[in-house]
């Protein structure tokens, strides 16, 4: 009898983040996981890239493809090239209008996690979700 080994799927992408926050040289990259109703990923899907301090976040483009994809819940990671997860006012600011815009509509952000080279930082963690 074969046994398989099963990922948290969100930790996989958590790695896939860090691989390619090296790989960026310094670019930021924004990715979301689309989840079901029973929390299996529908879709892992890089929304944004950006520079060194910036990645366009838009609420309306995040809300709109969860509700393409039918998703249930959300997701959000992204990296900081600086190497420091912590969250920044403008991280913190923009997750809450994201949190306020889906809620509504039936789509619950589970967590925003933060990359950076040392580790990573979890909004549901730290209290901000």
């Amino acid at each position: 009898m074969r046994v398989r080994a099963t990922v948290d799927p969100q930790l996989a992408s958590i790695r896939v983040i860090r691989t390619r926050a090296c790989k960026l040289k310094g670019l930021s990259e924004f990715r979301i996981l689309f989840l079901d109703k029973r929390n299996q990923m529908i879709a892992d899907e890089v929304q944004q890239k950006g520079t060194v301090d910036h990645t366009p976040v838009y609420v309306r483009e995040v809300v709109k493809r969860a509700l393409e994809l039918s998703a249930t819940a959300i997701v959000l990671v992204h990296n900081h090239p600086s190497g420091d997860p912590t969250p920044s006012r403008a991280d913190v600011e923009m997750t809450k209008q994201i949190v306020a815009a889906a809620k509504p509509l039936g789509v619950v952000v589970h967590d925003h996690i933060i990359v950076g080279r040392q580790g990573h930082a979890s909004f549901r963690g730290l209290g901000l979700i």
